[in-house]
């Protein structure tokens, strides 16, 4: 298989398990296991996390109106005040993520990265998904975005914490964390798009840094078109996906998923423990 051919499927599974609750990283480790890409580890660890920035794009562009703060009223640019308390609760939620992902990000990697723990976390969250739902936890009482207090914005990210422990998922956690605190699912399923903002540009950037620093601005073309390729497709199939999200849970829960990462989380233990 060819190297493009492996980025388009590598930016299909990313598009797809961002933004679903059931661990982009989890899946990644199951397809670079059967489908690696022909790369230095370096610039596979920098690839896995800049096609992030195709996904967010997709986030951008289909909310652009809610989250852009300046507004045109008769040729005079003002600023949209519901939009900038919308901006000023996801910094708030971002920050402790931000903190603690800056000074322990390396640690975790090195004593967390691995296909047992991918697969516990799926398990548990999973569980956690249908016991939520079995409860109807999701019908909260805060119904638009821009109704989201600041400590509930706290809170939310407090709960995205979580998400540092490969396999959790950074969307599932941020969900899980609204619902419980009140979020209805569309409310909880939309703030965590929001919440990818910053969070996915920022470790985008970090991994960038640090590549540069360990290897230099350097890439060959093929390296360049992998990466090229990786977002653009990340971007299309993000688009599709989060569309799809919306409607899908305005009359359904999330339990469907919740199954979904235990199979997956039973698959990815049965299988690493086969290989020992």
């Amino acid at each position: 298989m060819s190297e493009l051919l492996k980025a388009i499927l590598f930016g299909i599974v990313e598009g797809v398990t961002e933004w679903l609750p059931i661990s982009s990283t989890g899946h990644m480790i199951l397809l670079d296991e059967f489908i690696h890409l022909g790369v230095s580890a370096e610039f596979y660890k920098l690839f896995e996390v800049v096609i992030q920035l195709g996904a967010i794009l997709a986030v951008i562009i289909l909310y652009f109106k809610t989250i852009w703060p300046f507004r045109n009223n008769n040729g005079s640019i003002t600023l949209d005040r519901n939009t900038l308390d919308l901006w000023g609760k996801i910094i708030v939620a971002c920050f402790p993520a931000a903190v603690i992902g800056v000074l322990f990000n390396d640690w975790m990697e090195e004593h967390f990265f691995t296909p047992e723990v991918v697969a516990i976390t799926l398990i548990l969250y999973g569980a956690l998904f249908i016991l939520i739902e079995s409860r109807n936890i999701g019908s909260g009482q805060v119904k638009n975005v821009h109704d989201i207090s600041y400590k509930k914005a706290l809170q939310v990210g407090i709960f995205q914490l979580l998400s540092l422990v490969p396999g959790t998922s950074r969307s599932g956690s941020t969900i899980i964390g609204g619902l419980l605190i009140g979020l209805q699912r569309s409310v909880a399923a939309e703030f965590t798009f929001y919440l990818a903002i910053p969070v996915m540009i920022g470790a985008s950037l970090l991994k960038l840094i640090k590549y540069i620093m360990k290897v230099g601005f350097v890439f060959n073309g093929s390296e360049l078109l992998i990466l090229a390729v990786g977002c653009v497709v990340a971007f299309i199939i993000s688009i599709l996906v989060i569309r799809f999200l919306m409607a899908y849970i305005k009359k359904h829960n999330f339990t469907v998923f919740g199954y979904y990462r235990i199979v997956l989380g039973l698959m990815v233990l049965g299988y690493f423990r086969l290989l020992n």
